[in-house]
């Protein structure tokens, strides 16, 4: 996203007139999750001083600062003593998504039920990953299928889905979504409404002209 992102973090380009992040926070506080926490490393204090503390979004919102940035798996093994006991969500920043978020809650519950340490969301396939990450058997996610689709960066974990990472380590998530679903532990769904992974101006461009359309 150079050069956009050598002074504003991804997180807070704007399209439709409030940043990516914006979007993702408002949608979450609609669905009824309103404790957040975010973690950032680059030019995080200007998401702090975007964000403060979620009040003007009606939610709560914590802070894990990474001095460098620690992958997905890693970030959040880092922010654990911050988001507790129970399955939580993990949401990108910096996607653009009408998923109903509020799935996520009854999600939690499911995967407690059936023992899953974490679920999915996945999309068809972007033309920029066309290969996909994973497949689906009924609400189970698997390596391989007849038809791949693309992990949608959200989804719904149990903390001990990254008991195997070292705090303050650099972890992708990937490794622990392939274990997790070799040991069927890994539920899934497929999600076919509007879902952008913003990559370049000028898909950050075209979003931002339809959202204002």
């Amino acid at each position: 996203m150079r050069p956009l992102t050598d002074s504003v973090p991804k997180a807070l380009l704007e399209v439709g007139g409030k940043p990516l992040i914006a979007w993702q926070i408002e949608r979450l506080a609609a669905a009824g999750i309103d404790d957040i926490v975010i973690n950032h490393a680059y030019l995080g204090r200007l998401i702090e001083a975007a964000l403060g503390d979620g009040a003007r979004f009606g939610v709560r919102i914590a802070y894990s600062h990474e001095a460098e940035a620690l992958d997905t798996a890693g970030g959040v093994a880092c922010a654990l003593h911050l988001l507790g006991s129970d399955p939580f969500a993990v949401v990108s920043a910096d996607i653009y998504c009408e998923y109903a978020y509020e799935r996520l809650v009854s999600i939690a519950d499911a995967i407690e039920e059936h023992d899953r340490l974490g679920h999915l969301v996945l999309v068809d396939n972007p033309p920029f990953h066309p290969q996909g990450d994973f497949a689906l058997e009924g609400d189970r996610t698997v390596r391989d299928g007849r038809t791949r689709l693309t992990y949608a960066n959200i989804g719904v974990f149990r903390p001990g889905f990254f008991a195997g990472v070292r705090r303050g380590s650099k972890y992708p998530m990937l490794p622990l979504m392939l274990d997790a679903a070799d040991a069927q532990r890994l539920g899934g769904e497929r999600f076919s409404g509007a879902w952008e992974n913003v990559g370049t101006p000028a898909q950050l461009a075209a979003l931002d002209r339809r959202l204002r359309a």
